[in-house]
């Protein structure tokens, strides 16, 4: 199954319980993608997409996850040179390309050889790797070695491995989204990990979509420090505040790597949260201004501003700090 940590976002549910004669809160929830996700929409009627929610999962799953041995992905990271790519691939790749180049290389899905020499899987130790090690594995990193041509992969590099968890989870909240829309609904909430996308709002409470950014608590609770109304807009998080490693120095690592050295991120920067027009590009962004830092993701902000951010980070004394950019909303 894709998996990718859930960072930041929870869902503020707003299932009306009073009767309405005209319109139903449609709510559907389930597992995917290593994860949860959710669907609501309102409607006329009373209706179930649960076996179309599958499907879709079902081939996302087949085309990208690299926890699926026989996927497209995983036979194209295997070395097989003729799979023939789906539409859903494609998408992603292109998206994936175009972020790769607009961030200068901080958002890269072939880190993820890096990601798993620094044993960040599920039950994985921080593992000691030396410096001739790290550079022999950053010789297959970079996008810049991985191409699309007449509908397939070509790498210049073969020991290049695509991941796409980055993005892939919010692509899926953006598949779930247009196929809604393709039914006609305009009011509806998707979300799968944490990722989330909305149209409309809750009509029923006569109330916007809202939804509520984590606090960063190691100690693995639940507070929120922001709570934001969602319209027409995507949000996707990325921190560094739960999925980490920790050696036998007591050293903790973040799993987001250092496209440029290899080595486990650094930083004071503790959750990004962004909010723009489609889930994909939110959760790549997400990621690659985790990677670049407080400060290398502001200057990057003032020449986009589409893209609405909010950082949470700690300052030179440790104290808990927020940031809000390019008018991200608060209330």
């Amino acid at each position: 199954m894709l998996k990718k940590l859930i960072f930041g976002v929870v869902i503020i549910l707003l299932i009306s319980c009073r009767e309405d004669s005209k319109l139903h809160l449609n709510f559907t929830s389930g597992k995917a993608f290593g994860t949860t996700f959710s669907v609501q929409f309102l409607d006329h009627k009373e209706l179930d997409f649960s076996k179309s929610y599958d499907s879709l999962i079902t081939v996302i799953n087949q085309s990208m996850s690299t926890y699926i041995k026989d996927s497209d992905i995983s036979k194209i990271n295997q070395g097989d040179t003729t799979v023939v790519l789906d539409d859903h691939f494609i998408k992603v790749f292109k998206t994936s390309k175009a972020i790769y180049k607009e961030t200068e290389g901080a958002f890269d899905p072939t880190i993820g050889v890096l990601v798993n020499a620094w044993d960040f899987g599920p039950e994985g130790k921080v593992t000691s790797l030396d410096s001739l090690k790290i550079d022999s594995l950053l010789l297959s990193v970079g996008l810049d070695k991985v191409f699309l041509k007449d509908g397939k992969i070509v790498k210049r590099n073969p020991n290049s491995f695509i991941d796409f968890n980055a993005l892939a989870k919010g692509y899926a909240v953006d598949v779930f989204a247009e196929f809604l829309e393709s039914k006609g609904f305009k009011n509806y909430l998707v979300e799968i990990g944490g990722e989330i996308r909305g149209k409309g709002s809750n009509i029923l409470k006569q109330k916007p979509w809202r939804i509520g950014i984590e606090d960063p608590n190691f100690d693995t609770t639940q507070s929120y420090n922001k709570v934001i109304s969602l319209q027409n807009e995507a949000m996707a998080t990325s921190g560094s505040y739960r999925k980490y490693k920790v050696d036998e120095q007591g050293n903790r690592y973040a799993h987001i790597i250092d496209t440029k050295t290899g080595y486990p991120h650094k930083s004071n920067l503790l959750s990004v949260s962004v909010l723009t027009s489609t889930c994909m590009e939110a959760d790549a962004y997400a990621t690659a201004f985790m990677s670049m830092g407080l400060e290398k993701s502001k200057e990057f902000l003032k020449t986009h501003p589409e893209l609405k951010v909010f950082f949470i980070y700690e300052n030179e004394n440790k104290e808990l700090k927020t940031l809000a950019v390019n008018q991200f909303p608060g209330i």
